[in-house]
């Protein structure tokens, strides 16, 4: 009786191990196996998600996604990026009569812009410049996703929680670094969307086509010509994507917690609505600026006529035109802006979604 006591004491003692066993064997090869689903499913979770990042959350298929999203909201605002570019440059003491004095420029605003570009050079003038647009989200918008997304997990070291100064210091770097090396797409873009209004100015066309312009930019400053402008440049883009970037990462994340709502389209586009304005309003001065410094005409050396630099372009701006100046071209700048950032982050997570990949 003993005996038979031990017994089944023991077996009593053994059945749970042998029921529980398989469980962590389970969990071990559902770390193993991370490349399928069929192991999560077995555990009986609702969610079926492997342990690593399926590939659409890879570096390159997210650098590729952004891309395609960034210029697929390039294509549809660009015209308002004329109009902007246009009105920007509006004031400068740039063009010259016929008999040497200062000709200044009538100032127009965005539709009377719009509507003169569309009468005086044609309506197909509005897209302008649109191929070093599209070259420059080439590295621009996939490096700024990519960085920031990096910088994110970084700082975030496997917590929940991602904290404001953090978000904005990730948008900080990853739009900096990002505009820095698409810079030279940049001023091509700028020299190209002139061209229109210098000509009807009467004066000397400068470049013919985008890749003129990269020629002509290399001949006159050399290799480093290309990143005339840069520093307001990445400047602007800092500014922009601490607005953007940081903007929709913290008021998406935001209103899911707040109201529970899922990661869907409501909140993708209030999200993108809240991070273009705040864009805009951060970004407009030192596009004003950027702008004006790549537009300026140079010497044979490339070094710039009107402006020393940056600081020098927004005391000049200042001093002549007054402080509301750098605001110049905010309308479009916001107008354009707004349907951009709705655009690319729509595109942007609707295109990730549906290859499987998580919410970003």
């Amino acid at each position: 009786m003993l005996a038979h006591a031990v017994s089944h004491s023991r077996a009593g003692i053994r059945a749970p191990v042998a029921l529980e066993s398989p469980a962590p064997a389970a969990a071990t090869e559902a770390v193993a196996g991370d490349d399928t689903m069929q192991q999560t499913a077995a555990t009986g979770r609702t969610e079926m998600r492997p342990v690593k990042y399926h590939y659409a959350d890879s570096f390159w298929c997210t650098y590729l996604v952004s891309v395609f999203a960034a210029s697929i909201a390039e294509t549809v605002t660009y015209p308002l990026d004329l109009t902007k570019t246009r009105l920007q440059i509006q004031g400068e003491t740039a063009a010259v009569d016929m008999d040497g004095g200062v000709k200044k420029i009538k100032y127009r605003g965005m539709f009377a812009t719009a509507t003169g570009i569309i009468r005086e050079e044609g309506a197909l003038k509005l897209w302008q410049g649109i191929t070093p647009a599209l070259y420059r989200h080439l590295v621009y918008s996939g490096v700024r996703i990519v960085t920031y997304d990096a910088l994110r997990k970084k700082l975030r070291n496997g917590k929940e929680n991602f904290s404001l100064w953090q978000s904005a210091l990730s948008g900080v770097g990853a739009g900096a670094l990002a505009q820095w090396l698409a810079s030279p797409a940049d001023l091509v873009k700028v020299h190209v969307q002139m061209e229109g209004k210098r000509r009807l100015l009467g004066l000397e066309p400068r470049v013919h086509s985008a890749a003129h312009a990269f020629r002509e930019i290399v001949s006159r400053g050399g290799i480093f010509g290309l990143w005339k402008g840069s520093v307001p440049n990445v400047q602007r883009a800092a500014l922009v994507n601490l607005g953007d970037l940081t903007t929709y990462d913290t008021v998406k994340h935001f209103i899911m917690h707040k109201t529970g709502l899922p990661d869907c389209h409501v909140v993708h586009i209030m999200s993108s609505i809240c991070a273009g304005l705040v864009a805009a309003t951060m970004g407009t001065p030192a596009d004003v600026v950027k702008t004006r410094i790549m537009n300026q005409p140079t010497d044979a050396s490339g070094r710039g006529l009107l402006y020393k630099g940056s600081v020098d372009c927004l005391q000049q701006t200042i001093g002549k035109e007054g402080f509301f100046a750098l605001y110049k071209g905010f309308l479009p700048v916001w107008i354009r802006m707004a349907p951009w950032s709705l655009t690319f982050w729509l595109s942007f997570e609707q295109i990730r979604a549906s290859l499987g990949a998580s919410g970003y």
